[in-house]
């Protein structure tokens, strides 16, 4: 029988599939009312002057990170000059107002931000009497930017969608990109001025940020009058942001507020289990509701906890410049491209990271030691990347990227913490496939490892509680291991050990013993001479 070739129509059979495709997705277009002959594609107005004849009328807002730091770049950024008020630690509060007005679906750290931004804003209108109009013309807010498979990176769009719902249309919102600076900030008569001095005050508020929340959680799980520390704290915290604001020179005011802080009086022969918070980074850092103030809630079980500073997130920054540059120096064309290598000198850009991570580090310990930070060392990148590679491609930079995953590991082989604990916002893509993901292989092939992942939507303390203290119980044995193992060695009774509690020495706030283990009551022990006179004897 022959076979009889279906010719069909003759306009069809004389189309290509590319034309067969075009055709039918016009035919959908039509069905759906979408084949419009003017096309006009979504565009997100960006109300970004803030023109230098402005500057003296315009108050600067801005929040985020934990309230030492808001505090300090507040008094860094009026010393050039400027009027800024930082907001509030975020709480429900702006939690109800971010998921009032804004987009459904977005993660924690959006709604609490956004929110606290709208609920400042209705305080100026409703309490203190200020117009809309007083408001957008008075006020501005600087935010951050970022890119990634993160909703962080639309957060400007966010503030905008929720500032106009919420009847702050036109309010202005600049970007500050990590990497690029202040973009929407730097044409023309624009106020900000982004040179050396401004960049170097903001780096300077950073670092002492660091510094006294370091020395803050140091001392505190230990005080033995309670609320001395943080007491000593808010004074140093205003000598700080007087002599920012003032433009005066930081050493004696260092050496005022290492005074104040070794004016507490401590114990250290208290056995506490360290804590280790790690996760994405405004989760992390944050000191309110977003996490359910979890460091507070650490201390009051008995924990010591260990924070993570902003200083490690530049010199990841700076790393991954680095890496990149590395990566990009050998590729065809120099990587040509608006973010490659095309016409640049790979070496120099090498040679300008390495100098920017040495000063920062330099800055660091210098500003630290002149306050009583001793023995604090600031992450090594090129470790944690080492120990993480085989986990965690480098190369992926969602959220802390490969950090997570080399914190935990180092944290373990190298008995830093007792447990560690990675917290992590409702709806944050990258941190929940790291911690719920790569983690628990991690713990298989560590069993030593102690380590909680929570998530945080504002609404379940309870449960997270729960969970946290579940887990330090662990700790708290294994920290109560360490020191017991500590006394044996060096032929000691606890009872013996408290007779020491007063010796200069172990009593001093700013004394940090060497590191053996991660409980800081052990490594005092082991900070001991071998062989002690017991006094009264």
């Amino acid at each position: 029988m022959p076979i009889v070739k279906d010719k069909g129509k003759p306009e069809e059979a004389a189309l290509s599939v590319e034309d067969k495709l075009l055709h039918y997705q016009k035919e959908l277009e039509k069905e759906l009312g979408l084949d419009q002959a003017e096309r006009n594609q979504w565009f997100d107005p960006v109300p970004r002057q803030f023109l230098a004849k402005d500057k003296t009328s315009t108050t600067i807002l801005f929040g985020g990170l934990t309230m030492a730091h808001d505090y300090l770049v507040e008094g860094a950024l009026q010393g050039l000059g400027y009027r800024v008020q930082h907001l509030d630690c975020p709480d429900n509060e702006s939690l109800r107002y971010g998921k009032e007005f804004g987009n459904r679906g977005q993660c924690n750290p959006t709604y609490f931000t956004v929110g606290n931004l709208i609920k400042h804003l209705h305080y100026l209108r409703d309490v203190e009497g200020k117009s809309k109009e007083e408001i957008v013309r008075g006020y501005l807010f600087i935010t951050s930017g970022s890119c990634g498979p993160c909703r962080f990176g639309t957060y400007v769009t966010e503030y905008r969608k929720a500032l106009r719902d919420a009847g702050f249309d036109g309010f202005r919102v600049l970007l500050f990109q990590q990497t690029d600076g202040l973009k929407q900030a730097t044409g023309g008569e624009s106020a900000l001025k982004l040179n050396a001095s401004f960049f170097l005050s903001f780096l300077k508020a950073v670092l002492l940020g660091d510094i006294l929340n370091a020395l803050a959680y140091r001392i505190r799980p230990y005080e033995v009058t309670a609320g001395a520390t943080d007491a000593a704290l808010e004074r140093c915290k205003r000598y700080l942001h007087d002599a920012l604001s003032a433009r005066k020179r930081l050493r004696p005011i260092l050496a005022r507020c290492r005074n104040e802080l070794q004016a507490v009086q401590v114990d250290r022969t208290l056995v506490k289990p360290k804590v280790s918070v790690i996760g994405e980074f405004w989760a992390m850092t944050t000191e309110g509701d977003g996490n359910y103030e979890l460091q507070r809630f650490l201390e009051s079980e008995g924990a010591e906890v260990d924070v993570q500073s902003v200083t490690a997130w530049i010199l990841f920054l700076i790393w991954s410049g680095r890496y990149d540059t590395r990566k990009r120096m050998n590729l065809r064309a120099a990587d040509g491209g608006k973010y490659g290598l095309e016409g640049k000198n790979p070496a120099k850009r090498l040679l300008a990271l390495r100098l920017a991570d040495r000063v920062l580090r330099g800055m660091f310990q210098r500003y630290a030691k002149a306050m009583g930070l001793h023995h604090y060392h600031l992450p090594d990148m090129e470790e944690i990347a080492k120990v993480a590679h085989e986990h965690y491609n480098n190369q992926l930079r969602g959220g802390e990227g490969h950090m997570e995953v080399g914190k935990l590991i180092l944290n373990v082989v190298k008995r830093k913490v007792n447990m560690t604990i990675s917290v992590k916002p409702f709806g944050c893509m990258p941190s929940s496939g790291v911690s719920d993901g790569v983690q628990s292989l991690i713990t298989e092939r560590y069993p030593d490892a102690i380590f909680l992942p929570i998530e945080t939507t504002g609404d379940g303390a309870v449960n997270v509680y729960s969970r946290i203290q579940m887990m330090l119980f662990k700790a708290k044995q294994a920290a109560q291991k360490e020191f017991d193992e500590a006394l044996a060695k060096r032929g000691l009774t606890a009872s013996e050990l408290h007779r020491f509690a007063g010796r200069a020495k172990i009593a001093n706030p700013l004394h940090a013993s060497r590191h053996v283990v991660a409980c800081t009551a052990a490594n005092t022990i082991y900070g001991l001479r071998r062989r002690l006179p017991i006094p009264g004897l």
